[in-house]
C-alpha cells in the first residue's frame, strides 16, 4: 500500500521525472482536422511546433472520466490511495471529468482512499507541485495531510510568461485581432500570468531580449526566498532562450536548482511555439 500520484500531460515534466518518482501521467487529447492524437504519447512537441510553424492549427480536449475511472478502480483494487494533481479547472474541463470518476468509484469502493487537488496551475508550475508531492508522498501515507499540503504549495506558484506570435492566443481567444496584428508589426511581447488558475495578460514589452528582463524583475518583486527554491522554466522549442532565462535568474538571484522542460502538446496547441514560461514560489 501506498499514496499514488497521478497527474495529466499539462504538468509537462520532463520524462524521466515521471519514472525516477514513480508519477503516473493520464495524457490529454490533440486535434488537427480529424486526427486524434494523445499528448506526449502519440504527438511529441517538436512534431506539433514544426507543424505550428507551417501553419497547422491545432485544439485540444480534456482527459475523459472513464480513463479516471479506471486508473482509480486498479487503485481501489490493489489497496493504494490516490492523490490526483491536477491541471488548473479555470483553463480545462480534465479537473471535472476526475471529480466525476472520483464519485462513481468511491461508489463502487467505498473504503478506497482517492483525493484531488486543482492547483489552479498549468505547464511546469503544475509539474513543480507534481513533483513536490512525489517528494512528500514517500514521507507520509496520510492522504488528506498531503493532499492540503499540496494544495496550500500550489497557491504560491507564480507563472510569468510571454509568447513569440500573439496569433496563437488570438485563436484561443486571449487577445484580439487587432491586437495580435499590431503586435506583430511591432514587435510586442505580452507578458501574462496565473489569477486564480486562469490566464491574464500582465503588461506588454517590446523585444525578445527586454522582455526576458522584465520577467527576471518580476520575480525579483514577487518570489521568496529564490536562492531555496527549485525553478521552473519551460519554452515552446527554444532552448536557448530557455538558458538564456535560466542564466539571468541565476545572475540576479543565485538560483543553483532548475528544471528546464519543453512545453507540452496541450499547452503548446494554444502557447505555440517561442513560448517561455518561469516559475517559483511566493511568500
Amino acid at each position: 500500500m501506498g499514496i499514488v500520484i497521478l497527474t495529466d500531460s499539462a504538468a509537462d515534466l520532463p520524462q524521466p521525472m515521471y519514472d525516477d518518482y514513480n508519477i503516473e501521467m493520464i495524457s490529454l487529447h490533440v486535434y488537427s482536422g480529424e486526427e486524434e492524437y494523445l499528448d506526449g504519447r502519440t504527438l511529441q512537441p517538436q512534431k506539433l511546433f514544426a507543424e505550428m510553424r507551417q501553419g497547422k492549427v491545432f485544439k485540444t480536449a480534456q482527459a475523459e472520466p472513464a480513463v479516471f475511472k479506471d486508473h482509480f478502480e486498479r487503485y481501489a483494487k490493489r489497496g493504494d490511495s490516490c492523490l490526483y494533481v491536477g491541471f488548473s479547472s479555470g483553463l480545462s474541463s480534465t479537473y471535472q471529468s476526475a471529480a466525476l470518476a472520483r464519485s462513481d468509484v468511491l461508489q463502487a469502493y467505498p473504503g478506497c482512499q482517492i483525493a484531488l487537488v486543482d492547483t489552479k496551475c498549468a505547464s511546469l508550475g503544475q509539474g513543480l507541485v507534481v513533483y513536490q508531492a512525489a517528494k512528500w508522498a514517500k514521507e507520509t501515507d496520510d492522504l488528506d495531510e498531503l493532499a492540503a499540503r499540496v494544495e496550500a504549495y500550489a497557491r504560491r506558484m507564480q507563472h510569468i510568461f510571454t509568447v513569440d506570435d500573439l496569433e496563437y492566443l488570438y485563436r484561443g481567444g486571449r487577445v484580439s485581432r487587432t491586437t495580435a496584428w499590431v503586435g506583430g508589426i511591432l514587435n510586442i511581447k505580452p507578458i501574462l500570468h496565473v489569477v486564480d488558475g486562469k490566464l491574464v495578460p500582465l503588461e506588454k514589452v517590446r523585444g525578445k531580449n527586454k522582455v526576458i528582463r522584465r520577467m527576471v524583475e518580476i520575480m525579483g518583486e514577487r518570489g521568496s526566498k529564490l536562492q531555496e527554491q527549485t525553478v521552473g522554466i519551460s519554452h515552446g522549442d527554444d532552448l536557448d532562450a530557455a538558458n538564456k532565462l535560466m542564466e539571468a535568474v541565476t545572475e540576479a538571484y543565485g538560483c543553483q536548482d532548475f528544471i528546464i522542460s519543453s512545453i507540452g502538446c496541450a499547452i503548446g496547441a494554444h502557447s505555440g511555439p517561442g513560448t517561455l514560461a518561469l516559475f517559483f514560489l511566493t511568500e
